[in-house]
Formats: structure tokens, C-alpha cells, sequence
């Protein structure tokens, strides 16, 4: 496990994080949890446990995914061997959605649901219910990011625990913020929000640049050293 997989899972739970069906979801959750705000501890728990939801939804759709492919002798040799033949295209279609060149319309309707009922237990239940509504972005970076990168490092549970940490990174930084008694990170916050579409453009050019050198590299044999 390297360092810079580790921090590539982080950045992309980050970058789902502003997407805009995870970012929608995740203001949904703030005030969830700032409906206690009077109660600095019951803050910070509601986001810890919304954060553990995200991060148990993940772990268990990446675990499913990534251990059965490895656990078939067949299907682990093809990988270990097109693997990276088939990462460039792949990460060219995951920024060619984030830059919106492709766009995606999935049927679906937008359900609420009560979990102040279920006190504490509610926000692990929003967490884990809101990681699993994918939207196109979304579902681009953790099928066509995450789990590549989960399987290159052999890591089912690791890497998907902190991409799940990522994606709940607003959250935790306004829990942060009400807990430290400052508007701060709440600012800065509301600063992101307002710069999603441009970073979003932004990491998807990079990852269509990355994802153009390795199809030259690996699929047509291109060396540019």
C-alpha cells in the first residue's frame, strides 16, 4: 500500500464530496445534524456516525466487487496482466463525465425520510443510504477511480474506509467548526460549494490528460523517456 494511493482515495472521496448528488446529500446531513446545534457533542457524534455509515457502504460494495474478482484465478491473472492496458481509457470516460462531455440521466425520485426518530442511530442510517444513491459523477469515481485503484493495490476494505472519510468531509468540517465554536470552516465550506463545478472541471482535464498518457503508454506502446 503506497502513500500515494492512500491520498488518491482520500482526494477522490473529497472530490465526490462537492459532486453535485453528493454535496446535495451531504447539506441534507448538516442539517440533520445542526437540528442538536445547541449540543456541541451531539454534533460532532451525528457526523462521526454519518461518516461511519458512508464509510460501511463503501467498504461493503468494494469488498463485494473487489474480492470477487480477485478471488477467481482467471479473472485476477487477466487483470494483473490488462489491468493497465485498461486504465487509461477508463480514467479518460471518468473525466470526460466530470467535465461534463458525457452526461448520464438516471431515473429515480428524491425521498424523505424521517431518521430524527431513530436519534444517534438515524445518522449512521443517512450515511449509509446516502452513499449508496450514486449519481453519474459519483458513481464514475468510485466504479472508474476507487475500485481500479483498489484492485491495483490489492486493498477491498482500506482504500474504499478512506474514500468513505472523503466524501464526508463537509460534514465533518462543519462539526468541526460548531464545535470549535467558529463559522470558519463553515465559510470555507460555502467558498468550495461555490468553486465545485470549476474544480470538478479542473481534476477531470487532469485525469483525461493522465488517462491519455497511459493509453499511449500501455495500449500503444508509446515511450515519452
Amino acid at each position: 500500500m503506497t502513500v500515494a494511493a492512500i491520498l488518491g482515495a482520500l482526494w477522490l472521496g473529497i472530490l465526490t464530496s462537492i459532486s453535485p448528488c453528493p454535496l446535495a446529500t451531504n447539506i441534507a446531513a448538516v442539517s440533520y445534524i445542526s437540528r442538536t446545534i445547541g449540543d456541541k457533542r451531539s454534533v460532532f457524534l451525528s457526523a462521526a456516525l454519518y461518516t461511519l455509515g458512508r464509510m460501511v457502504a463503501y467498504v461493503a460494495i468494494a469488498f463485494i466487487v473487489v474480492q470477487s474478482l480477485l478471488s477467481i484465478p482467471k479473472v485476477s491473472i487477466w487483470l494483473q496482466i490488462y489491468m493497465p492496458k485498461l486504465l487509461g481509457p477508463l480514467l479518460i470516460v471518468v473525466g470526460l463525465f466530470l467535465v461534463e462531455l458525457i452526461s448520464v440521466n438516471l431515473p429515480g425520485s428524491k425521498t424523505q425520510r424521517d431518521f430524527s426518530k431513530f436519534g444517534h442511530v438515524g445518522a449512521v442510517l443517512m450515511g449509509f443510504l446516502f452513499a449508496l444513491a450514486l449519481c453519474p459523477v459519483s458513481a464514475a469515481l468510485f466504479f472508474g477511480s476507487l475500485i481500479p485503484l483498489a484492485i491495483q493495490q490489492s486493498s477491498p476494505v482500506l482504500l474504499p474506509l478512506i474514500y468513505g472519510i472523503g466524501t464526508a468531509v463537509p460534514v465533518i468540517a462543519f462539526a468541526v467548526a460548531i464545535s470549535l465554536g467558529s463559522a470558519a470552516l463553515a465559510t470555507a465550506f460555502n467558498a468550495v460549494t461555490r468553486w465545485e463545478k470549476r474544480l470538478r472541471i479542473a481534476f477531470g482535464i487532469i485525469i483525461i490528460v493522465v488517462g491519455i498518457y497511459l493509453t499511449l503508454a500501455h495500449v500503444f506502446g508509446i515511450q515519452f523517456i
